[in-house]
């Protein structure tokens, strides 16, 4: 047995906490695994990930061996991209960074690798962590930047995260999109050169790309089929994803916080800590990616991931800022004859010297409108609890406007820029509170913490951010360190995320940014779901939410029934397309029920009774996308089954219709091959197919499938499956 590999093998024997005295670092799942080289006194190197090795040794013997720096560090080597580059304040541009010590501890339900690094002359160091889950196969990594010198540092590139990956027939798979159409997916063939995802809204990081993106190692990618890495980054802020293509044989990952204008002033003792970068391997195509990070999601990374979502009714598209008790009261009378659990009260209720109206005044004037109100939250949630319904209200509290009382008292607390005119936003007088400033944050963690304190049956909050960062300029940040604002806001608004839940544990919040603008791991430790977007039509939200579920799970995912014309698309559908697209994620309703005819509340009844049958699988269950809507083939399908494999719901839709139009089989799959399915309809508006109350194996179910007519143009079904007896 050659050293490397006995070292190696002794490392990965040493899976409790303490110093890990090898050189070669081995750290796993169950499926991948990464080996590191970490000789004390020389340049840590990753040397592999992949499928999880059982001799890492192979990887030296086969000449497969990356020997790519942990961390690239810009210094000595510097023609090459880069992870971090600091000017110390001698005016030196150069760090050598090498192993000072390797250890691992069992932290936060998972077991944490650090590899301590320091450079060769300065007093500067670097600390790269990788964390690890003994349930599921996400791996977790970030870095701690601080340094002991007498005078600061200048930190001008500082990603998360660094991995290389053999070329080959690579493919990149990513989501971009404006408002109103988030997260559609493009998928392209990598060459030479530099691919970047990146953003710089400076609050809403989803509203145009996404921090998240799947790369296929061995061709085209496949839903069921192929090895592919997804990663995606834990920031609610700029980014920067980089993919850099050499012309030899190495394809090299960076993410991280997008360090334009935002080079970092680091004083002696401070720590700078990286947004965390996740990362999965899959040898079972997209679909075991999505699946890895859904299950991740639920158990480590979602506020309540493991608990159901009740069905609510929204008020926004049904009455917008026309809010009052009489009307409130109506909604709610309707929704909980339907069969709804919670009524969301959405903009409009607010503002005093300045009621809120319309877009353009009263942000940051968190009191009650009397003239709207006169009973106040209190009569609405009395009302809500006689309806036995929980109650929900909208908040925006990043933000203000110019018209507001809060603007005439504070107005050195919106971001803004010396010598020059404010750029405001939404009905031309939004502005953004400067959320580096911890008045700021003690103010807007005040706003939830008022709510809640005057009307603790308060059950769900929706927190919404309608504007980009203008007027880059902070009147709090010092004049040398301007250049943080843009991380400081996000550290801020977390430290404001934490002071919530911590006092409030059980309170359910969902990030909401211009619709779907805040879809990110940086958050949802503190929210439970997200608005996927604005955009409530059914026929571009089945595209939308394929995209966004790339990354994504149900669980977190609302997904709402709105009006037959649809107010962003004009577009007219049936009301059964609407409920079978909403019941694939958190369903919802957005619309005034008293615009229904009996016949569709009727049917609405049905079809909550019959989602509440499917809720538990389609919150927790394991996604299987089947027919892609991107392909074109005028049909979507996908399916959710339970982790026992006993409980399953398919969904199918019909995208478009034309003449003499092919008709895919409708295969499924995540099955049991051995278990026989019952197989049911729900959500009927007519009769159901004639596979309904019938009994199929698994085995049939994945490679035959079943044969029906899905019906005209916008026609769609909604199967349950159930294991037999």
């Amino acid at each position: 047995m050659n050293k490397r590999l006995a070292s190696a093998l002794l490392c990965a024997a040493l899976l409790g906490s303490g110093i890990l005295r090898a050189d070669n670092i081995v750290i796993s799942n169950r499926k991948s695994s990464i080996l590191i080289t970490a000789p004390k006194g020389e340049s840590p190197r990753i040397q592999y990930f992949g499928p999880r090795l059982a001799n890492p040794g192979d990887v030296f013997d086969s000449g497969s061996a990356f020997n790519d720096p942990v961390y690239p560090q810009f210094g000595v080597q510097c023609s090459r991209e880069t992870a971090i580059q600091a000017t110390h304040n001698d005016g030196n541009m150069s760090l050598e960074l090498v192993v000072e010590s390797v250890t691992r501890e069992n932290r936060d339900g998972g077991q944490v690798t650090a590899i301590a690094t320091r450079d060769k002359f300065y007093p500067f160091y670097v600390t790269i962590y990788y964390k690890t889950y003994p349930d599921c196969e996400v791996i977790e990594t970030w870095t701690e930047i601080r340094h002991l010198e007498k005078k600061p540092v200048t930190l001008y590139r500082f990603a998360s995260a660094f991995l290389p990956v053999r070329r080959g027939d690579n493919w990149l798979s990513h989501f971009h999109g404006p408002w109103g159409a988030e997260a559609y997916l493009y998928e392209e063939a990598l060459t030479d050169g530099m691919r970047v995802i990146k953003d710089k809204d400076g609050v809403r990081n989803t509203q145009n790309s996404c921090p998240s993106f799947m790369l296929t190692l061995d061709g085209r990618p496949d839903e069921q089929h192929g090895m592919v890495i997804g990663g995606t980054l834990a920031w609610s802020g700029n980014y920067r994803i980089a993919i850099d293509n050499d012309n030899a044989h190495t394809t090299r990952i960076f993410a991280g916080i997008n360090e334009d204008q935002s080079q970092y002033i680091l004083e002696p003792k401070e720590v700078f800590t990286t947004p965390v970068f996740a990362f999965t391997f899959s040898d079972e195509g997209k679909g075991g990616v999505s699946r890895n990070f859904h299950r991740w999601a639920r158990l480590h990374r979602l506020n309540h991931g493991g608990e159901q979502r009740s069905i609510l009714l929204n008020s926004w598209e049904g009455v917008s800022m026309n809010v009052n008790q009489e009307v409130m009261d109506q909604m709610m009378a309707d929704f909980a004859a339907m069969g709804g659990e919670m009524f969301v009260m959405d903009d409009g209720w607010f503002g005093d010297k300045y009621p809120r109206n319309n877009g353009t005044s009263s942000l940051g004037d968190w009191v009650v409108c009397k003239e709207k109100l006169p009973e106040g939250i209190k009569g609405l949630t009395a009302s809500a609890r006689e309806k036995g319904l929980k109650f929900g209200i909208w908040i925006e509290p990043e933000m203000t406007n110019s018209k507001s009382e809060l603007f005439e008292k504070h107005p050195e607390w919106v971001i803004q820029q010396p010598h020059r005119e404010m750029h405001k936003g939404r009905g031309g007088t939004q502005l953004v509170l400067d959320l580096s400033n911890p008045e700021v944050q003690e103010f807007v963690f005040g706003v939830v913490d008022k709510l809640m304190t005057a009307h603790p049956e308060i059950a769900y909050i929706k927190w919404d951010a309608n504007m980009t960062l203008f007027n880059y300029g902070s009147t709090y940040l010092p004049r040398d360190k301007q250049s943080h604002l843009y991380i400081a806001y996000h550290r801020g608004l977390e430290n404001i995320l934490k002071r919530i839940h911590a006092k409030y544990p059980g309170l359910v919040m969902q990030a909401c940014a211009s619709g779907g603008g805040r879809i990110n791991y940086g958050l949802l430790p503190y929210y439970d779901e997200f608005w996927t977007s604005d955009n409530t039509d059914a026929l571009q939200r089945i595209f939308i939410q394929w995209g966004v579920s790339n990354f994504f799970p149900a669980v977190a995912m609302a997904s709402h029934v709105s009006v037959d014309t649809n107010y962003q698309t004009g577009r007219k559908t049936p009301l059964k397309l609407r409920f079978d697209v909403a019941m694939s994620g958190r369903m919802g309703m957005e619309l005034q029920p008293a615009h229904m005819t009996d016949e569709d509340k009727a049917f609405a009844r049905r079809a909550i009774a019959d989602y509440k049958l499917i809720r538990p699988v389609v919150q927790q269950g394991d996604l299987y996308r089947l027919i892609s809507p991107f392909d074109k083939t005028g049909y979507a399908s996908l399916m959710y089954v339970s982790p026992e494999k006993d409980h399953a719901a398919y969904f199918v839709y019909k995208l478009e219709q034309y003449h003499n139009m092919p008709r895919p089989a409708f295969r499924m799959a995540g099955l049991d091959p051995q278990k026989r399915y019952l197989v049911r309809e729900l959500s009927l508006d007519g009769k159901p197919i004639p596979q309904d109350g019938k009994t199929f194996t698994g085995a049939f179910l994945m490679e035959t499938g079943l044969d029906f007519e899905v019906g005209g143009e916008h026609a769609s079904h909604v199967l349950e499956l159930k294991a037999a007896e």
